[in-house]
């Protein structure tokens, strides 16, 4: 049966740019011709990156991405890129530290929109279709980003400016030689302790994954200042995970995700 949507994705390697080449959005790979025309037609650029095994990824991808309307809404408004993170990290990290800036976490699927030089000025991970989980749906924020861009040039400007510069900041980082103190440390681990799910462990809201190194940071605190909160935070997401769908009940060890995922992902918990 042929389909009834070919972009140019079709003539790429990648087998995760290949699993978009039918979708309805007019995906551009990652290079000048993208670029070129973002700049004649004076449009931002969509930048969306992800990879095979990534289940939200493929989420947004059948939500969003094969959805005829949000399609024709981000072709109208953006021009559109696709990246496999697994064939550029370069770019991956790149973006990923603007979004991280941005938003105060990461992960993917990744969305960037740029300006035609591609510079970032806005982003986020994933977006639902709809207004979902506290979070707007994606046509809502191809609206409100591409009007922004239109409308309110100042702001975008600042903000890549403040991005450029955390950046640059990242780039120019120099590792210390010095241990962290005791009291950074503790500092640290309070902070974090203040998003504790006391009724399903873990850190935040649902969807969410095992933070390891948070949970080392707190079981280091438990470990000096005696303090039994840090400790009983650990050990209560450890019986939360063992209890819950990403513990393997037959064969044993811990899944990314859950064995049964619902329709719904505020209850996927652990």
């Amino acid at each position: 049966m042929p389909h009834k949507y070919t972009n140019r994705l079709i003539h790429e390697t990648s087998p995760y740019l290949q699993q978009h080449a039918h979708n309805p959005v007019e995906w551009y790979p990652w290079g000048e011709e993208a670029f070129v025309r973002a700049r004649a037609e004076k449009k931002p650029i969509l930048l969306s990156i992800g990879y095979s095994a990534c289940h939200w990824c493929h989420v947004m991808e059948h939500e969003s991405f094969e959805n005829e309307e949000i399609a024709k809404l981000m072709n109208e408004l953006f021009i559109n890129m696709k990246v496999d993170r697994e064939e550029r990290p370069d770019l991956d990290e790149v973006y990923m530290n603007a979004v991280q800036m941005l938003t105060g976490r990461g992960g993917w699927p990744m969305t960037v929109f740029l300006t035609p030089e591609g510079k970032p000025f806005y982003g986020g991970t994933y977006f639902p279709s709809e207004d979902r989980y506290g979070v707007p749906g994606f046509p809502k924020v191809l609206r409100a980003v591409a009007q922004a861009y239109k409308e309110r040039p100042e702001e975008v400007e600042k903000s890549i400016e403040q991005i450029l510069s955390g950046l640059n900041h990242v780039a120019n980082f120099q590792e210390s030689q010095r241990p962290f103190s005791l009291e950074t440390i503790g500092q640290s681990a309070e902070q974090l302790s203040q998003a504790y799910d006391p009724e399903y462990g873990g850190l935040g809201r649902a969807p969410k994954f095992p933070n390891a190194g948070v949970f080392e940071l707190f079981l280091r605190q438990y470990r000096h200042s005696k303090d039994r909160r840090f400790l009983e935070m650990v050990t209560h997401t450890l019986t939360k995970m063992a209890e819950g769908g990403i513990y393997d009940h037959l064969g044993g060890g811990f899944h990314r995700y859950s064995a049964i995922l619902r329709a719904k992902t505020s209850s996927i918990r652990f």
